[in-house]
C-alpha cells in the first residue's frame, strides 16, 4: 500500500509539479510511489533506455518506494479503455490512499488526456464488477498537480525543507534539461525552464510565508474537524 501515487505522463513530469512533495513524504516515512504513463520516445532528446535509467536515477534521489513505467504510446495518450484499463491496474496493485494527477487544463495534448483518464481509472478502480481479476480499491482522494501551465491551488504545501532533493532529482534527467553536445535545443534545456519552475515555487511559498511551496487543486471541498486544524 502507498500513502501517496503520482501519476505522471513522461518520466520528468512529476518532478517538475511535485518533486518536494514527493521528497517531503519520503523523508517524514511515508510510502510514494509514481507511476510513469509514458517512456517519452517522441521526444527530441533522450532514448528510452537513458530516460528509464535517468528516472531510477530520481527515483532514487526522492526516496521512492516504487516507480514504474505503463509504457503508453507518447504523444498518443487517450481517454480510452485500454489506458483507463492500464491504471486502474496500477491503482488496484499499489492501493494509494491518495492519487495525484496533471491539471486537465494544460496545453500538451498528453497531460490533458492523463488527467481526465486517471480521474476515470480512480473511479472505476473502486467497482467490483469492473475488472474483476483484481480486488477493487478507491484512493480516497485525488488532486492535481501543474507542469506547464497553473490555476489558482487549493492546498500549496511547504517545500522549503526539501527542495534541494527537488533540484536535484530534477538534474537527474539530464537528457531533458541539460544542453549538451549532441542534445537538440529545446525550450526544455534552454538554461531558462527550470528557472522558471523554480520562479512558481517560490511563488506559491512567498503565498504561505515559506521559500518554497508546490501548488494543487481538489475539485472537491477539503473537510476538517475542526477550525483548529487551519492553525
Amino acid at each position: 500500500m502507498l500513502d501517496l501515487l503520482v501519476f505522471a505522463p513522461h518520466p520528468d513530469d512529476a518532478e517538475i509539479g511535485v518533486g518536494g512533495i514527493l521528497a517531503r513524504h519520503a523523508a517524514l516515512g511515508c510510502r510514494v510511489g509514481v507511476v510513469d504513463l509514458t517512456r517519452g520516445e517522441m521526444g527530441d532528446n533522450g532514448t528510452p533506455e537513458e530516460r528509464q535509467g535517468e528516472a531510477a536515477a530520481a527515483a532514487r534521489i526522492l526516496g521512492l518506494a516504487v516507480r514504474e513505467n505503463l509504457g503508453l504510446p507518447d504523444a498518443a495518450l487517450e481517454l480510452d479503455g485500454e489506458t483507463v484499463s492500464r491504471m486502474v491496474a496500477a491503482i488496484r496493485r499499489l492501493r494509494p490512499r491518495l492519487v495525484l494527477a496533471p491539471y486537465w487544463d494544460d496545453p500538451h495534448p498528453d497531460h490533458r488526456a492523463a488527467g481526465l483518464a486517471i480521474a476515470a481509472a480512480v473511479f472505476r478502480a473502486g467497482l467490483r464488477r469492473y475488472a474483476p481479476e483484481l480486488p477493487p480499491h478507491r484512493p480516497a482522494r485525488i488532486g492535481y498537480y501543474f507542469i506547464n501551465t497553473e490555476a489558482a491551488p487549493t492546498v500549496i504545501v511547504d517545500v522549503s525543507d526539501a527542495y534541494d532533493v527537488k533540484e536535484a532529482a530534477l538534474l537527474a534527467h539530464r537528457s531533458q534539461f541539460c544542453r549538451e553536445p549532441g542534445r537538440v535545443p529545446t525550450p526544455l534545456n534552454d538554461g531558462r525552464f527550470l528557472g522558471r519552475i523554480k520562479a512558481r515555487d517560490a511563488r506559491w511559498g512567498a503565498a504561505i510565508g515559506a521559500a518554497f511551496g508546490e501548488g494543487l487543486l481538489f475539485r472537491e471541498p477539503l473537510a476538517v474537524p475542526d477550525l483548529s486544524a487551519l492553525t
